[in-house]
């Protein structure tokens, strides 16, 4: 094993290993044109996919109530889940950086807010099934992140401690989690966010800006010796 790459590396999902915008934006125009409105443009839903389902149907629905709106997350998720993997593909670099990881002897995995049953499809689809390590979705335990627990489950899964583990994500409670679990992390700057976000306010141990970048070992922060 090159001993300059982490032991494992867990991934978040949506905006970090995936462009799943595309999917995202045909079920959320599904949904409006169910409701007689005209299609979002992805530029206009793209900012808020890494926010999670309220938020994106929030962003489509924007005179609904709040109440409303969280009732109608069940039928976005249908919808969603007609589209799985309809549209989507993995970030440009992603593969090399797997491949990297893969030759370098590291594991990797997936902790996403997803709900599990939409995120283990796309593994198949991707060719990921049998080299994904772990999956933890956002309705497998108790708690989601930003709290720690999926991120410390994962880990212990895969049989690596949490400080050998890095966690890559491109939201705010990516890095809050990793932190929190004791995780080196990186803020993948591809990824979704509003602009008001502040990347650097997150306080990630390195932040990256293309994932064709972590091919190189030196890029990765350090883990515990």
């Amino acid at each position: 094993m090159n001993r300059l790459f982490p032991k494992a590396v867990l991934f978040d999902l949506d905006g970090t290993l995936l462009d799943s915008a595309p999917d995202m934006l045909a079920a959320i125009n599904n949904a409006r044109a169910a409701r007689a409105m005209p299609p979002m443009l992805l530029s206009e839903l793209r900012p808020h996919v890494s926010k999670g389902a309220r938020a994106m149907v929030a962003a489509a629905f924007p005179d609904v109530g709040e109440a409303e709106r969280d009732s109608w997350i069940p039928s976005f998720l249908d919808h969603y889940q007609a589209e799985l993997g309809r549209h989507c593909a993995a970030f440009e670099g992603v593969e090399p950086m797997l491949a990297a990881l893969e030759t370098a002897g590291c594991a990797w995995g997936i902790v996403t807010n997803k709900p599990e049953y939409l995120a283990a499809p796309l593994l198949p689809m991707l060719g990921w099934q049998d080299r994904c390590a772990v999956l933890i979705g956002g309705d497998t335990l108790a708690a989601r992140k930003p709290d720690p627990l999926p991120l410390l489950v994962a880990a212990e899964r895969i049989g690596i401690e949490p400080g050998d583990c890095i966690y890559v994500g491109d939201d705010e409670r990516d890095i809050v989690a990793a932190r929190a679990a004791g995780m080196p992390s990186v803020v993948a700057l591809w990824g979704y966010r509003l602009s008001s976000d502040d990347p650097v306010a997150w306080q990630g141990d390195v932040m990256i800006e293309q994932p064709a970048q972590l091919c190189e070992a030196a890029a990765w922060p350090a883990c515990n010796a």
